[in-house]
């Protein structure tokens, strides 16, 4: 049914397989991928904040999250379980109670900014404030407005300035309340992984003079890859459909700059009434994701170690040379696979060994 209004210009009244709901084919889709409207410069928009908000939020959640499960999984902490459960606390608090808790807390008047003004920093009013990291960071370099190559449009519509924009000032609140209420919940598969890794694996590197971040990286982190995975694919499939905080904060504000695709698709749905536009958002978003994690998979996938060859250094002694292919011969001999044509046990296919004997002489 979802395909079949994608590619329709039902209007939400009455049935989607009515006689007057007409089939109008991929123009639902080239409206907002090639088209020069408002769908088309909304859905870039929207692709543009989002892109931010993923870049942003699965790497630091991801990484305080293996933080937090390294610190709390230590024997030595006491009180193990009281942290567990403060850290784990956000997660299972409702989003839009956590989404008015964090209006108040960054508004222009807010703890946040009552923070700042400690050391001096006049704080901006976060959920308001449509200017991007990036722009403000060029600006105390002197460069406020874009350079004439950049003014152009360019990919999904969107001028290259505006690609450079960074995420807006109130995407960065979102950001930050994100990493606050997902971390919680990707430290406890770190731990579940964390505990199921052998101590016997941690006190062999500590016996071969390991040092405990050689320990973490060359043993912790490459037994923790499926874990990885499993997180790094929760997050980029949460980061692109975030939706809930955007209805109950901003609802796209200001200035579109915490626009996303999923309220995009709900908004053209559900307010504008152009529901087969709301479809073909939501199959894009649907593309995109599988895209990415597919990627995501190729790109941590197990690697094959490969064999070691019997390779002599450049420039080694001669008889060096000669005696390391004599023992590596000898080795295949006792193992009953002489590379010189040789069957097991030292003998040709004929039945002749290699002294020029047969069996039955040996006999």
């Amino acid at each position: 049914m979802a395909a079949w209004v994608s590619m329709s210009d039902w209007t939400g009244r009455g049935s989607p397989f009515g006689s007057d709901v007409e089939f109008v084919g991929g123009e639902n889709f080239s409206a907002i991928l090639g088209g020069e409207g408002l769908a088309a410069r909304d859905f870039g928009t929207a692709i543009r904040n989002n892109f931010y908000y993923v870049l942003l939020v699965v790497p630091l959640q991801t990484a305080l999250a293996m933080f937090l499960a390294v610190m709390v999984n230590k024997q030595v902490l006491k009180g193990r379980g009281l942290f567990r459960t403060a850290f784990y606390f956000p997660s299972v608090t409702s989003s839009v109670a956590i989404t008015v808790l964090w209006l108040f807390l960054f508004s222009a008047t807010g703890v946040v900014n009552k923070v700042l003004s400690f050391f001096a920093i006049s704080g901006p009013n976060w959920f308001q404030d449509p200017r991007g990291i990036f722009h403000i960071l060029f600006s105390i370099f002197g460069l406020n407005q874009a350079p004439a190559g950049l003014q152009d449009p360019g990919f999904l519509g969107i001028p290259g300035w505006e690609w450079l924009a960074g995420p807006s000032v109130a995407m960065s609140a979102f950001v930050l309340m994100a990493i606050f209420t997902t971390s919680g919940t990707f430290m406890l598969l770190f731990i579940a992984a964390l505990q199921n890794i052998s101590g016997e694996v941690q006190e062999a590197a500590m016996v071969d003079g390991a040092s405990a971040w050689q320990r973490f990286w060359q043993v912790t982190l490459p037994m923790l890859r499926p874990t990885l995975f499993t997180v790094l694919t929760l997050g980029l499939i949460g980061t692109w459909q975030v939706f809930d905080q955007i209805y109950v904060g901003t609802q796209g504000g200001p200035a579109k700059t915490t626009l996303t695709p999923a309220y995009l698709s709900f908004n053209s749905a559900f307010n504008n009434q152009r529901w087969g536009e709301g479809a073909a958002i939501a199959f894009i978003l649907f593309g995109i994701i599988v895209v990415l994690t597919v990627l995501q998979r190729y790109a941590l996938r197990e690697r094959d170690v490969p064999k070691r060859s019997r390779m002599v250094p450049v420039g080694a002694d001669p008889k060096t040379a000669a005696a390391a292919q004599s023992s590596a011969r000898h080795a295949d001999r006792v193992k009953g696979r002489d590379p010189g044509g040789t069957g097991p046990g030292g003998s040709t296919p004929d039945g002749t060994n290699q002294t020029g004997t047969t069996e039955g002489d040996r006999r």
